[in-house]
């Protein structure tokens, strides 16, 4: 990736990044960090995996504010697993009248970062950056 890609990326759609890197930082960060290090009750195993990757990525957020075309991944991350939470658990859950209150709070979630994700992301960067060669292997890289 040339200077030059990155130099098309717009001072707006950065700014936009840093505040989406901001939010996420925040909102997830406090209710992971809070789960992790004063639980109601000990965790179970999948909820204590779950919220020490929330802890992690809500962190690594935090580097998107000084280097946001860095970070992309974890915007993509955050695209792809709320994506893959609608059609693999929710869709089901509501196929099969399943639906919780706390399922529908989250797809709400999903569905608002989702759309963010979608207009942030420096979609040309990425596709620069990331897909134009990847299937170019060249042994230097």
């Amino acid at each position: 990736m040339g200077k030059a890609q990155k130099e098309n990326v717009s001072k707006i759609r950065k700014y936009l990044m840093k505040g989406l890197y901001l939010l996420t930082f925040i909102g997830v960060g406090y209710q992971a960090w809070a789960e992790v290090i004063a639980p109601e009750t000990p965790l179970e195993t999948i909820d204590g995996i779950v919220y020490s990757f929330w802890v992690a990525y809500a962190t690594l957020m935090a580097l998107g504010l000084r280097y946001p075309l860095k970070m992309v991944p974890l915007l993509l991350l955050q695209l792809f697993y709320k994506a893959v939470w609608i059609l693999g658990v929710y869709l089901p859950m509501e196929r099969n009248d399943l639906v919780t209150e706390s399922a529908e709070g989250f797809l709400t979630v999903c569905i608002t970062a989702i759309i963010l994700d979608v207009l942030i992301i420096p979609w040309k960067y990425v596709y620069h950056t990331f897909l134009k060669n990847l299937f170019r292997f060249n042994p230097d890289t």
